[in-house]
């Protein structure tokens, strides 16, 4: 017999693993941020927590495939699920490589200019989370609309940092390859809000097609 509760649980599923991506999402942005201050005080780096985070995001996405190819209704259109989960996911795979590429840099850099990027990150991350959250609810489009202006002020604002501190680096003094290490540190770490912008320009589109 057909069982509306069991395809109320599968609806309910799709919603769990999304919040518990974008919550991983924003953990990988928040142990950037810790990450930098170490990496600023002279203490030890590991990484292996933005790994652990990277691949519990990736699981997480491959389960939502799953959840897909086994599920014949779903509270979303699939393409919107598949679309929010894959921006989702490269949030913490961009933070990753970041961290990567940190580690093993041992010259200079300007702590207040990247601890800033490290906050519109983590701005841009949490209106993310709210948002996806907030689908569940089937909030208002005023809620979504207002996370969202705070996830393009983030974006806008992390362009102009990313502006400054390369004008810094040409001013200052740092030798060519600290210039090079550098330059693309700041767009890397600006390419993960514009992936943060992504995922929350795949949410309003959702909510856009659903109000």
């Amino acid at each position: 017999m057909f069982s509306i509760r069991k395809l109320f649980g599968k609806e309910e599923k799709f919603f769990d693993l999304l919040e518990a991506s974008a919550e991983e999402a924003r953990a990988s942005t928040a142990l950037l941020g810790r990450f930098l201050k170490e990496h600023a005080s002279g203490r030890p780096n590991n990484i292996d927590d933005f790994v652990h985070t990277r691949r519990k995001d990736k699981r997480i996405t491959q389960q939502i495939t799953e959840e897909l190819c086994r599920t014949f209704v779903t509270p979303l259109e699939r393409e919107d699920i598949e679309a929010l989960a894959f921006a989702l996911y490269r949030i913490p795979k961009m933070v990753e490589k970041i961290v990567e590429r940190l580690a093993n840099y041992p010259g200079r850099r300007p702590q207040e200019g990247l601890m800033r990027q490290a906050e519109l990150l983590q701005l841009a991350a949490d209106n993310v989370t709210f948002m996806v959250c907030e689908l569940r609810k089937g909030s208002k489009m005023d809620r979504i609309r207002a996370a969202n202006e705070k996830l393009q002020y983030a974006e806008g604002e992390a362009d102009k940092v990313m502006l400054s501190l390369e004008k810094e680096l040409y001013e200052g003094p740092y030798d060519a390859k600290e210039v090079i290490f550098l330059l693309q540190l700041f767009e890397m770490v600006e390419k993960s809000v514009d992936r943060c912008r992504d995922a929350g320009n795949v949410i309003f589109q959702i909510m856009l097609k659903y109000s």
